[in-house]
């Protein structure tokens, strides 16, 4: 809107201008804050979402072998049992010592 009233005129410039600034003031402030954050959560040694979803991955994988590991052991022991059961020899409590060569 056009007036002849040269002060509202300016004051309108005027007006305009400040909330340029203050747009202006709050992209810097914004910039510097999120500059701030970004210094501090590097010095926090924080881990990225797909480092932790990647260890949390592999943690589950060993998880599994090791359940397989325990069964496929289980299983062994129990046809090893079985075995001594069968011809008679009782289990040893200790492992055998290897043979040490004599010089």
């Amino acid at each position: 809107m056009q007036t002849d009233n040269r002060f509202l005129d300016d004051l309108a410039r005027l007006a305009t201008g400040a909330a340029g600034a203050v747009d202006a003031l709050r992209h810097e402030v914004e910039g510097a804050a999120r500059a701030f954050l970004d210094r501090r959560l590097a010095d926090l040694d924080l881990v990225r979402r797909e480092e932790f979803e990647a260890v949390k991955e592999m943690a589950a994988r060993a998880r599994e072998e090791n359940e397989a590991l325990a069964a496929r052991l289980a299983a062994l022991e129990k046809e090893l049992s079985a075995r001594r059961k069968s011809t008679g020899k009782k289990a040893r409590s200790r492992p055998r010592k290897p043979a040490t060569p004599k010089a």
